[in-house]
């Protein structure tokens, strides 16, 4: 064991020793000596197995492993990740963590040049979990907690010209772990940069006053410099005192005009660049209130994450995720749960988003202890969360995109989160102050945040009528009080559903500010199995004692960064303009949703669609519209002929869209921000199929034109040249992960143990009867599982019309008492391999679900079988196109194949392997075509909700066992005909 050095800081409630006070991040042309890089590495067991003298300058490193500063550990082969929700992977007995406590050892050597100011020289960390020692040329400089917080030590007494030694210790576990229990991966490493700083100017804050009823600006800036000058060109601002005030007119800064000017504080020789944007941050009759407009959050959770490099991430990626929220009309982040990289906020600032800036704490686990000795609540822990909060504000204070500032997330209750707020409040008074997890009080904050509250109590709020809570001053002090869902619409794989009917709400009633998806990134880890084939792994891959699966799989985007249909359908559902097409009144409504900006920024595209064919397009005149008014304009005439014209050959849409008109920074000039359609054709009255053959019986087989059945089951064994294989009646989907889990809803067995215990998936087929008739052949089937007394009752009747399409009509009817409900009403059939190619007129391009189909547009489009599966981190139900009117499954060339047929829609996925395989998959590569293709074509599916972490599905979603009845076509595609 290593007796270089006091070790007691690991178990400690300190927050660190030796480090200076915090300040802001900012560059400027001072010295500076990047540390990032290769580093040698050497992982300890714990504590009992340190190298002794590691630090010493002319210590032996050669026989040492390198590692990448910054990145982790755990995704670099040392170790394992871990993950868990809640629970501690350790005993809760703070501030003790277990003796198998892997320590990461660093050395880097590096070179200060002969002109450095060694008298000015700070050691600067990032970010590195979750604790770490550090010395520079044998000098202990301290040591440090607060794992997503920057850190920096004074140097000046170690440092020299030439060569240098700088060695690290960073402990996976230490007390300040039990401050860290966020809901991710617990992984470990210096993560952040590192540099070497010459320090001049210690600090600066900016305060920047918008007054909206005069178009004042008022600016000063406290620095710590006493010779420090401000210039800021455009306002009129040369080598000015910092302090000011200074007042003139501007323009102010939002999410829709995120105006900055730019500037330079001087002190001493160092230039630090300023951007300085101009806005005010208040609460006004409930409602959050900026720049006199009230706001709404259209906003995302966001944990750091990369696929390969976990929470170090580079400024490509910080930007990647800042243009794919901007992209998709969201404009606000939450940091869940913990400050993020310091450029993220910068680029927030430049591109436009709200922020609300989350403290580095989490002590959920307390609540398996019932909270007893939870941080919050013990006075032993105040430092601690004083100091964390303190790097926080200090750190981000002059970012004007953050709005709110947050105390953490889940811990509990207690008077060290009343004292943070109360130093957030002496320290910056511009930004309001959130916490959700004390929401029967809300005494000390200035919002009223919820996690997950159901429509319902939704409603409620939204009308100020929620229950009481216990104490009628707290009571009255909530209400006043705008409302946030800080975490609402759980993403967790196939989802979430029915955000519509949330932002209905939010978009009714003052009070509700909005609300924040959780969360904005599936945390999956890439893996590659022995096949070379890419799948992404989630707890429980790699062996952990304590685990919570794929639950830190549960966001908008997937782990490569690909838009999930969740997002896609978020996008729609929070347009902050909309286009309504009216075929009653022939208009089309523009309705301005933002603040603030006007529609001037937008293009008008107009198009119609016969059977989804463009037969005429144009740009449709819309002049700009106010911010929170609405403009009616006629339709093109164009468009209105075609209406007004000989039937077209299947359905007229008009589609309207509004895009960027010029170049913006986050998009180029055409990118889509609204869109919307309707159908401008008078439906024809549906003509029922007339049967014009009669069936033939013969060697067991029934011939009804093309078509040949089974004579002893009555299924489908061939259509044509078609190998076919059903359709039968089919209930049962690969559960969703809404389906599987029900973390913050009632009490409850979840859908997928109901199911199983009702047998959906193991469904057996009885056949009753088989007839031919005079106009086709009817099946009577009883359809249910083993060790129950409860089916379905199926009439198949089939018919052959003279436009040679062979009809399907199904109906269903319970039979016992069903006590679950359906999580497919449909029929299921298989095809040959060789008809992997899809071509439908219907709702797309992708896939969409009763409560998700928001984000999807009736239109024709064509994909692959593989195109068409939506690659969730765990393999559930996916893929189905909603509201087809037909579909056309054929080889590549689209020569040959089965055109279906519906009557008026039906629901249709198409798979290259089984749902029984797709279930029982527990990642992506796990799954091989398997020679067929699997078609479902569905008159109901069940609702998809965020069940996971929310409400029940609601009534309205739900698919109840009951009578129905549906219709199908099917005809050969034969190119040779």
């Amino acid at each position: 064991m290593s007796t270089d050095a006091d070790l007691s800081y690991v178990e400690s409630y300190s927050p660190g020793h030796d480090r200076l006070r915090p300040r802001a991040y900012f560059a400027s042309n001072a010295p500076a000596v990047a540390l990032d890089g290769d580093w040698r590495f050497r992982l300890a067991a714990g504590l009992g197995d340190l190298t002794d003298g590691f630090q010493a300058p002319d210590f032996a490193d050669t026989g040492w492993d390198e590692l990448p500063v910054p990145s982790l550990w755990q995704l670099n082969g040392y170790g394992e990740p871990a993950y868990t929700n809640v629970n501690y992977p350790f005993p809760i007995d703070p501030p003790r963590v277990p003796d198998d406590n892997p320590t990461g050892e660093y050395r880097r050597e590096f070179e200060l040049a002969g002109d450095f100011p060694l008298d000015r020289a700070v050691l600067r960390f990032e970010g590195v979990d979750s604790s770490f020692a550090v010395w520079v040329n044998g000098i202990r400089l301290g040591d440090g907690t607060g794992s997503r917080l920057p850190t920096e030590f004074d140097a000046s007494r170690a440092v020299r010209h030439g060569r240098n030694v700088i060695a690290v210790r960073v402990h996976q576990w230490s007390g300040g772990s039990y401050l860290e229990d966020q809901d991710m991966w617990w992984l470990s490493g210096i993560f952040r940069s590192v540099r070497l700083l010459a320090r001049g100017l210690e600090d600066y804050f900016v305060h920047a006053d918008y007054d909206h009823t005069t178009g004042t600006g008022t600016l000063r800036v406290e620095a710590t410099s006493p010779t420090a000058t401000l210039s800021i060109p455009e306002l009129g601002l040369v080598d000015a005192d910092p302090a000011g005030p200074y007042s003139f007119p501007a323009e102010p800064w939002s999410d829709e005009t995120p105006r900055l000017y730019e500037g330079e504080l001087v002190a001493d020789g160092e230039r630090v660049p300023l951007r300085i944007g101009f806005r005010r941050v208040e609460v006004v009759d409930s409602q959050i209130v900026v720049n006199g407009r009230p706001i709404l959050f259209r906003g995302v959770n966001r944990h750091e994450w990369h696929a390969r490099t976990g929470r170090a991430l580079t400024r490509e990626t910080l930007l990647e995720d800042v243009l794919l929220m901007k992209r998709h009309n969201v404009n606000a982040v939450r940091t869940s749960h913990y400050p993020p990289h310091p450029d993220f906020l910068e680029l927030c600032d430049t591109h436009g988003l709200w922020v609300i800036d989350e403290c580095d704490y989490e002590t959920h686990g307390f609540g398996f202890a019932e909270w007893v000795g939870n941080p919050s609540a013990e006075p032993v822990w105040r430092e601690a969360l004083l100091d964390r909060v303190a790097r926080m504000v200090e750190r981000d204070k002059n970012h004007p995109s953050i709005v709110l500032w947050s105390l953490g997330n889940e811990a509990g209750r207690g008077e060290n989160l009343r004292a943070m707020a109360e130093w957030i409040r002496g320290r910056d008074g511009s930004r309001l102050v959130h916490y959700e997890g004390d929401y029967e009080s809300c005494a000390y904050v200035d919002v009223y945040s919820r996690m997950y509250a159901g429509y319902e109590e939704v409603d409620q709020i939204g009308r100020g009528v929620e229950p009481e809570t216990p104490d009628p001053a707290d009571d009255a002090h909530r209400r006043a009080l705008p409302f946030i869902q800080c975490e609402y619409a759980h993403a967790m794989g196939n989802g979430p559903g029915g955000l519509r009917d949330y932002q209905e709400m939010f978009e009714k009633y003052p009070r509700l500010a909005g609300g924040f998806i959780w969360e904005w990134i599936d945390h999956g880890i890439e893996q590659t199995d022995e096949n070379g084939v890419t799948y992404y792994a989630y707890g429980g891959d790699f062996g952990e004692e304590l685990h919570d699966g794929n639950f830190v799989a549960d966001g908008l985007i997937f782990p490569d960064r690909a838009p999930s249909p969740g997002l896609i359908d978020f996008k729609k559902v929070i347009e902050p303009v909309r286009a309504a097409v009216d075929a009653a009144q022939r208009t089309i409504t523009v309705s301005n949703l933002h603040h603030t900006r006007d529609t001037g920024y937008l293009r008008w595209e107009w198009n119609v669609e016969s059977a989804g064919v463009e037969v005429a397009s144009g740009v449709l005149e819309v002049g700009p519209v106010t911010a929170g008014e609405s403009l009616s304009v006629a339709w093109p005439k164009e468009a209105a002929d075609l209406a007004d014209g000989v039937p077209a050959d299947g359905e007229l849409w008009l589609n309207v869209r509004g895009v960027l008109a010029a170049d913006e920074l986050w998009a180029g000039a055409g990118h889509e921000i609204a869109w919307g359609q309707s159908r401008i054709d008078t439906p024809a009255a549906a003509e029922l199929p007339v049967p014009t053959t009669t069936p033939v019986t013969r060697d067991g087989v029934i011939e009804l034109g093309t078509a040949v059945f089974d004579a002893q089951t009555g299924v489908l064994r061939r259509l044509g040249g078609i190998d076919v294989e059903g359709p039968r009646l089919d209930l049962w989907r690969a559960p969703i992960d809404n389906e599987v889990r029900n973390e913050h809803g009632p009490a409850q067995v979840s859908l997928e143990a109901q199911w199983h215990k009702a047998g959906l998936h193991r469904l057996h087929h009885k056949t009753l009867g088989v007839e031919a008739t005079e106009t086709g052949i009817e099946v009577r089937t009883r359809v249910g599982a083993a060790a129950v007394n409860f089916g379905m009752d199926v009439l198949y009747r089939w018919t052959e019309g003279a436009d040679d399409v062979l009809w399907l009509d199904v109906v269903v009817d319970p039979y016992g008492t069903w006590t679950v409900p359906l999580p497919r009403l449909g029929v299921a059939l298989t095809l040959p391999g060789e008809y992997d190619h899809v071509e439908w007129f219907g709702l797309g391009p992708g896939e969409a679900y009763r409560d998700t189909a928001n984000g999807v547009r009736v239109g024709r489009y064509r994909k692959s079988v593989t195109e068409l599966q939506t690659p969730y981190v765990r393999p559930q139900e996916n893929g189905n196109r909603h509201d087809v009117r037909w579909a056309n499954l054929t080889d590549a060339t689209g020569d040959r194949g089965l055109a279906v047929l519906g009557a008026p829609v039906i629901d249709l996925t198409v798979k290259p392997w089984s749902t029984q395989v797709l279930d029982a998959a527990k990642h992506r590569d796990e799954l091989h075509p398997d020679g067929r293709i699997h078609v479902n074509l569905d008159h109901a599916h069940q609702g998809i909700g965020s069940a996971a972490c929310g409400p029940v599905l609601p009534e309205k979603e739900t698919l109840h066992a009951g009578h129905a009845e549906f219709r199908i076509g099917f005809a050969e595609i034969d190119g040779e005909s």
